[in-house]
């Protein structure tokens, strides 16, 4: 892929008082990049392109943004990430494309402020207890329904910046999720309520527990069984 005309013409640009304009020409078309000095002589007369024009105004706008002033202070708007900064420079009247403030945040090394959220831990394995037995031997293949129920829950983002949790209930047979239950906090409560809806759906459907099930968790330490479950950790 041939390089574009103005990338030529600033590799000429950074050896002309080295070599020459006519040398670097000669050498560029030696090693497949055709030139002709006249070509390059004209752009330079020609002056920048719009796009350069608009880029240089663009940097300037936002270096006065992103870099401190003399004392070391930059306005609240050095915060913004690229979306926000876009919307900002709409709003002032300037019509930038979005790609166009990324580019240049990127090639100045401009950035916003981050709040990245660390996702919280759903497990905190206590040393001192006993673990349940694993009655399954990490094999998860059950050959009818109820033989074996699988139960975990995990955290979801949510818009606000907090985080909220499912517990679910699966029969390993076909993948069914029997029950489950949201909460806002990690609490034993709202774990035996997605195991308590499991027993009850399959009550409905004719198919109740019989206490002959497996049940599999990572959270057998948080006494949630029902009384017609057999534990598994």
């Amino acid at each position: 892929m041939r390089p574009a005309v103005p990338l030529i013409c600033q590799f000429i640009d950074d050896q002309k008082e080295r070599f020459g304009v006519v040398p670097v020409c000669r050498a560029l078309t030696v090693h497949g990049i055709v030139i002709a000095p006249r070509t390059y002589w004209a752009r330079a007369a020609s002056g920048p392109s719009k796009r350069a024009l608009w880029d240089m105004t663009v940097t300037e706008i936002m270096a006065g943004i992103y870099r401190p002033d003399e004392n070391g202070r930059r306005p609240p708007e050095s915060m913004y990430g690229t979306v926000k900064m876009w919307g900002y420079l709409q709003r002032q009247g300037i019509e930038v494309a979005r790609c166009t403030v990324e580019r240049l945040k990127r090639e100045h090394g401009w950035r916003g402020t981050t709040r990245a959220r660390r996702p919280p831990r759903t497990t905190v394995a206590d040393p001192g207890a006993q673990r349940a037995p694993d009655l399954v031997k990490r094999n998860f293949k059950a050959w009818r329904p109820g033989d074996l129920v699988v139960a975990d829950f995990t955290y979801v983002p949510m818009d606000t910046g907090r985080f909220g949790y499912t517990a679910f209930v699966i029969d390993a047979f076909a993948g069914l999720i029997p029950g489950w239950e949201c909460s806002l906090s990690k609490k034993t409560a709202f774990v035996a309520a997605a195991i308590r809806q499991a027993a009850a759906c399959r009550a409905r459907q004719g198919r109740p527990f019989t206490g002959k099930e497996i049940h599999h968790s990572d959270y057998a330490e948080v006494d949630v069984k029902p009384e017609n479950l057999r534990m598994a950790c």
